[in-house]
This record gives C-alpha cells, sequence and structure tokens, in this order.
C-alpha cells in the first residue's frame, strides 16, 4: 500500500481499508498479550528469555534509562513527551536489523503489580515492552504471575 510521498495529504478516496488494518493491528496485539501473560502463568518471569538478545537489550537498557525503576508505574506522558519519544526512538534504532518488529506497536502494563486492563496498560513499541519486561522479568517482578497460577 503507498500513501504517497511524506507530508502529501491522503485522498479517502484512494485510501485502502485502514479499519481492517486497525483490527489486524489490535488482533496481533491482543494475541502477542495474552500469550505473554500464559507464558508468565507458566513459567517464573526471573527464568524466562524473551529473545536471544535479552543480555544485551537488558545492559542497553540500564545505559540509556538509569532512571527508569522496573518496580513503579511507567510514566507515559515522560515516555511519549518529545524528549522521552526521542530517547526511546535512539534506543530502538539499535535493534532495527536485530529484532524482528523492533517498532510493532503492543500492549504493556504500566506496572508490573497488576494484570493487564484498561486502565493499567499502556500502548508501547515492541522494544519498549522488550527491554521493561525483560527488566521487571530480572528482578523477579513478574513471578507473582506464576505464583498465582499455581496456588
Amino acid at each position: 500500500m503507498s500513501l504517497g510521498p511524506a507530508g502529501a495529504s491522503l485522498n479517502p478516496d484512494q485510501a485502502e481499508n485502514f479499519e481492517d488494518m486497525e483490527k489486524q493491528f489490535a488482533v496481533k496485539a491482543v494475541q502477542h498479550m495474552t500469550t505473554y501473560w500464559a507464558i508468565l502463568e507458566k513459567m517464573k518471569g526471573s527464568q524466562l528469555r524473551l529473545t536471544k538478545m535479552d543480555d544485551e537489550i537488558y545492559e542497553h537498557f540500564k545505559e540509556a534509562f538509569p532512571e527508569f525503576d522496573p518496580k513503579e508505574t511507567i510514566d507515559e506522558n515522560q515516555m511519549k513527551s518529545k524528549e522521552g519519544k526521542e530517547r526511546w526512538r535512539e534506543f530502538m534504532m539499535t535493534y532495527e536489523k536485530k529484532i524482528d518488529d523492533y517498532n510493532f506497536g503492543t500492549m504493556l502494563r504500566a506496572n508490573p503489580k497488576f494484570e493487564y486492563g484498561e486502565k493499567e496498560t499502556v500502548f508501547a513499541m515492541r522494544m519498549q515492552f522488550y527491554a521493561i519486561e525483560i527488566a521487571r522479568n530480572r528482578q523477579g517482578l513478574n513471578d507473582w504471575i506464576y505464583e498465582q497460577a499455581h496456588t
């Protein structure tokens, strides 16, 4: 699908079905969310590897975002501010040719203490999800999900 050159106005009569694209995105995001939750119910997050590059991603994340505390609620306004977007873009571009779907949208729990829910979930890019969830898993912050599923 071509939308024309950057900055060109979109002609709705020539646009393909964006509603179908949005639905497909939503389905994929929900599948990713439910699959991840099901994995956390079957295995402690502290024992889980999300990618082959978890160690590198974790170290890079700690260097790029030293102020980030995985135990705390994500400040979505900060993450999506101009400065936040620039910092995340720089972080994510490192993985452009290394991680499939690195910039695909997904759902991320705002706080590791809660399940996915309308008020507890933020929209994030896949690399943001990986970086934050790897940090949470390394600190054992998602282990409660496994323990809750096995009591």
